[in-house]
């Protein structure tokens, strides 16, 4: 009888907590959401800060660290598609200092630098197709289209996720990676950085000057209100040396020059 009484007692909780995560499709409310979350309303420019983590796979050894931003804007095309613009740069740091690295092993480091990406978001149905366009001469790509977008409702958070699985034939050999992206969105945060968060990482290749095998790479990040917001460490850096990561692209036709240089 004791059981019965418990298990009556516990229904209600287990039936709630089923209720307060579920799967959402893309319909267009949730669509326009999203395209806020990532960049904006198109009037101001969106910076995302990232922190985290290099690790050596499977070892799990700390081998770096990382900080950058990504800045982002949007131009809407028609009520199902808009088009966003942004540029990324992601900086190593020693795992023990922070201090970001010129040098390793001998080697150079070679920081993650995006100039730009066009990336168009597509409402079609119940779901959001992708495309995305980056790189320059020779290797100007548009890949997609993508929709491997879900969308969940946790409590009263909504989470976007992209998961992006890779495996292509490049000019230096087969390229094989994977990513995910879970942005979160947060409606009844009042600050931006609690209202506007999320988690990236990656398996895949370590850097030459990290050493050989393979790499997790765990970031997370949230929308500051704008470039003064950065640590200073990361806006020094790009004030000297990548002024061109001081806002995103503004046009179509910047990113027509920058695709031109080869």
């Amino acid at each position: 009888m004791n059981y019965i009484k418990l298990a009556l007692l516990c229904a209600p909780l287990l039936f709630c907590t089923q209720l307060s995560a579920q799967n959402l499709e893309f319909d267009k409310d949730i669509f326009e959401k999203w395209v806020n979350v990532r960049a904006g309303n198109g009037k101001k420019a969106v910076l995302w800060y990232c922190f985290g983590e290099v690790y050596a796979y499977p070892e799990g050894k700390l081998v770096a660290k990382m900080q950058g931003v990504d800045l982002a804007t949007q131009i809407p095309v028609t009520e199902d598609s808009v088009i966003q613009l942004n540029r990324k740069l992601f900086l190593y740091l020693d795992k023990d200092k922070e201090t970001i690295l010129d040098s390793l092993n001998g080697m150079p480091v070679t920081h993650i630098k995006y100039p730009y990406q066009v990336i168009e978001y597509v409402h079609k149905g119940n779901e959001l197709v992708t495309y995305v366009t980056q790189g320059s001469g020779a290797r100007l790509a548009r890949l997609g289209p993508t929709s491997t977008a879900k969308v969940k409702k946790v409590g009263n958070n909504l989470v976007f996720s992209f998961p992006a699985f890779m495996n292509f034939q490049t000019a230096k050999g087969k390229y094989e990676a994977y990513e995910n992206f879970d942005f979160f969105y947060n409606p009844n945060a009042s600050k931006t950085v609690q209202k506007f968060q999320l988690t990236w990482w990656r398996y895949g290749e370590l850097p030459p000057f990290l050493g050989s095998g393979k790499s997790v790479i765990q970031l997370v990040s949230h929308r500051v209100g704008d470039f003064e917001d950065l640590p200073e460490q990361l806006k020094t850096y790009i004030r000297t040396n990548a002024s061109l990561w001081l806002e995103p692209p503004l046009s179509l036709e910047e990113i027509h020059r920058i695709q031109s240089n080869q």
